[in-house]
């Protein structure tokens, strides 16, 4: 079975007033069903930005500038072809008809995505009701097999419950409940762990992987979290200043990692070994300014292994294969090989 979908070159730039914000230059990767693939940076580096890109919600003064988005619609209203997502007009009825059916999406903070002013089943119903012609009654149904699903209690009574009165483990499950509704193809979770604490956390994350095992859904993880990353990923992509630094399934990334910043990251990690009142490792300097045009390597300032070496800073950024599902874009590593 192919990808589900495919990013091919994908270029979001933000036009301010200060210039041109180059939040993601070039990323490529692809989804396969039923697999999850790991999307990992610092603040900063596109990674929501990836996502909504695919949503085609990308907000002002942001847009997609260069690349394609291709969705297999195999299945989809008898289509037997790719759908290149770019194309459509985001506020179109193609592609109000994908977001939310064929892939939707979950947030950091429930709390900023639910309206407070109406009840958590009646959003987690509308999802429904806009993609398919069911009647309240089976919307309301639904709605609580659904919530029953991601394991909140009593179900019949928390549909009628407002945000507000839901603790931060059940709303992030009832935002669950409302991107699973309508059976999608894709999810991607954008940090849906990060305000939870470890116990919730790790609930979450198994809900995901047996929600994942029923429905056959492809998901795009985006953390910064390596932990959950290890977790929950099959396949991981690193990515730095809105470029791909490395891609490799996941067991590769955490034992054999070989770009200088997939290196770095790891040993910000604590191990479990790992004395207490160690202090951490850190990765100094900052991301590079978005609206600078970076040659080569976009971590080059940063990098404790080029030791300031020419070769990184002008040679053009280029991906490059060097084992089984294994890419890296080092230009002082490449050459070298």
């Amino acid at each position: 079975m192919g990808p589900i979908l495919e990013v091919e070159e994908l270029k979001v730039h933000f036009f301010l007033d200060e210039g041109v914000a180059r939040a993601v230059d070039g990323v490529s990767f692809s989804l396969e069903p039923r697999k999850t693939l790991g999307l990992v940076g610092e603040s900063g580096s596109g990674k929501s930005v990836i996502g909504l890109s695919i949503l085609r919600i990308v907000p002002a003064p942001g847009r997609i500038v260069d690349g394609k988005i291709w969705l297999d619609m195999d299945g989809r209203d008898g289509q037997e072809n790719r759908l290149d997502l770019v194309t459509l007009n985001p506020g179109g009825s193609a592609a109000r008809s994908i977001r939310g059916k064929d892939i939707t999406m979950i947030f950091q903070e429930p709390m900023n995505s639910f309206s407070p002013v109406h009840t958590v089943g009646s959003q987690i119903m509308e999802a429904l009701t806009l993609h398919e012609d069911v009647s309240h009654h089976e919307a309301r149904n639904r709605a609580v097999e659904m919530l029953s699903r991601v394991g909140i209690p009593q179900p019949e009574k928390r549909i009628d419950a407002y945000p507000h009165q839901l603790s931060g483990g059940m709303r992030q499950r009832a935002m669950i409940a409302m991107a699973l509704m309508c059976h999608p193809r894709i999810l991607i979770a954008d940090e849906p762990t990060t305000a939870l604490d470890v116990t919730i956390q790790a609930q979450i994350l198994a809900l995901l992987k047996d929600l994942q095992e029923e429905f056959g859904m492809a998901i795009l993880f985006i953390s910064h979290n390596l932990g959950v990353i290890a977790d929950i990923s099959d396949d991981v992509l690193i990515v730095y200043s809105g470029r791909v630094m490395e891609q490799a399934p996941v067991d590769v990334i955490f034992k054999d990692p070989l770009h200088p910043y997939t290196k770095a990251l790891l040993r910000s990690v604590p191990g479990i070994d790992t004395p207490v009142g160690t202090e951490l490792a850190t990765i100094e300097g900052s991301l590079p300014d978005p609206m600078s045009t970076i040659l080569g390597c976009p971590f080059w300032g940063r990098c404790q292994e080029c030791g300031g070496s020419t070769v990184c800073r002008d040679n053009p950024y280029d991906l490059n294969q060097v084992g089984d599902r294994h890419f890296v874009a080092c230009p002082r590593m490449c050459l070298n090989m």
